[in-house]
């Protein structure tokens, strides 16, 4: 296997030279890096450093290591003591090399099966991010976990609904394929989360879920206790929505009766869930986690978290285009959309979902009459 030495964040790292003429996709690799998930790894960096402010004596398992690349950059760029895992012997090797690479004394190598290991020993912190769908671990990982959960997920189709029936098998949940599927897909994954953690009577607070193109990301800080699962479950339910209209609604609960029509237009409305229906991120964290990153000038990644941080904690986005072309209209700037909900005495704002989605607590019929007042407004601007 060729190697080259890369620098990532300020941490040295020997990584695979994949061969220019393979075709093979990266799961069948024997040690996978993936430069395209840096902005992954930065934004664990800045988050960890600050959930680990306060407690700068956690443990943090990188149990799906790899090249060893996240768990390095936390050993050497937050501070932590870090147990990096892969049952590959290539992997071991290379994260073996790596620590010494760094000179870190603060990082333990093993090679063993990822579920052994979380079932043997509980850990602070505990870092999933697998090729796929990370549920093969997330029993054991909410077994062991005992403060910060963070989870990656690339099995999207799944999770957002192009492949229902395997996001029933893997999540056991229905999702549904809508124009909000980013959306879904990060409400699917925590619902399974927090359903998880329940067992073991914790319970999950979101602190930052992201959807990029082709993962999903959750941070989700753990509390141990009864009445905390119990309440934390509270937070599940269902959502009901309309193709025709593109109306939905949502109920709280594990056990809810969700209309079979839609209440704005009358035809026949898809249920999905149970799926995660409270907030997706900590507004405090956030800001905690835009500084780190201005200090360490992950300058890719501050756009994302603003964004985040300023989202409504309303469940799931409306598609400003989609909506104009239903009406056969053009789109105006999503920012005067915003506006003039706002100006109506509706909530409104943008999402890190995409730069023409937005939320608010307005209804369908409600968005669609400003959508329209909107476009006749700029139609008798450009008469005039």
């Amino acid at each position: 296997m060729l190697t080259r030495i890369i620098t990532e964040g300020r941490t040295k790292v020997e990584v695979p030279v994949p061969e220019e003429s393979s075709s093979f996709p990266p799961s069948s690799a024997a040690v996978f890096y993936n430069p395209a998930m840096q902005s992954n790894r930065d934004m664990t960096v800045a988050a960890i450093a600050c959930f680990s402010k306060s407690s700068p004596d956690h443990t943090y398992l990188d149990a799906l290591s790899a090249s060893g690349i996240r768990g390095l950059r936390i050993a050497n760029e937050v501070g932590l003591s870090t147990t990096m895992n892969d049952w590959d012997e290539i992997a071991f090797d290379l994260i073996t090399k790596n620590i010494a690479l760094n000179n870190l004394s603060n990082c333990t190598a093993i090679k063993r099966n990822a579920n052994m290991v979380m079932l043997d020993s509980s850990f602070d912190i505990i870092d999933l991010d697998p090729f796929g769908s990370p549920v093969p671990f997330l029993d054991a990982a909410c077994r062991s976990v005992k403060h910060l959960l963070c989870i990656t997920a690339t099995d999207t189709a799944p999770l957002c609904g192009a492949h229902g029936k395997a996001g029933i098998r893997n999540y056991a949940a229905v999702p549904l394929k809508t124009e909000y599927y980013p959306e879904m897909g990060v409400r699917i994954l925590m619902g399974a989360v927090a359903r998880t953690l329940a067992r073991y009577d914790k319970a999950m607070v979101p602190l930052l879920s992201i959807a990029r193109a082709h993962y999903v990301r959750l941070f989700a800080s753990v509390k141990k206790g009864i009445s905390e699962a119990d309440d934390c479950l509270k937070s599940m339910g269902f959502i009901s929505h309309c193709f025709g209209c593109g109306a939905r609604i949502w109920k709280y609960g594990l056990a809810v009766h969700m209309e079979e029509k839609c209440p704005a237009c009358g035809k026949t409305a898809s249920p999905a869930g149970p799926l995660w229906l409270g907030r997706l991120h900590d507004r405090s964290f956030c800001d905690e986690v835009i500084e780190e990153v201005k200090k360490r000038e992950f300058k890719e990644i501050e756009k994302l978290i603003t964004s985040c941080r300023n989202e409504l904690d309303i469940p799931m986005h409306y598609d400003y285009h989609k909506i104009s072309r239903s009406l056969g209209i053009t789109a105006m700037p999503t920012d005067e959309l915003i506006l003039t909900l706002r100006d109506k005495g509706y909530q409104a704002s943008r999402t890190h979902f995409s730069g023409i989605s937005f939320k608010t607590d307005a209804g369908m019929e409600e968005i669609r009459k400003i959508v329209i007042a909107l476009s006749q407004k700029r139609d008798l601007r450009s008469i005039a």
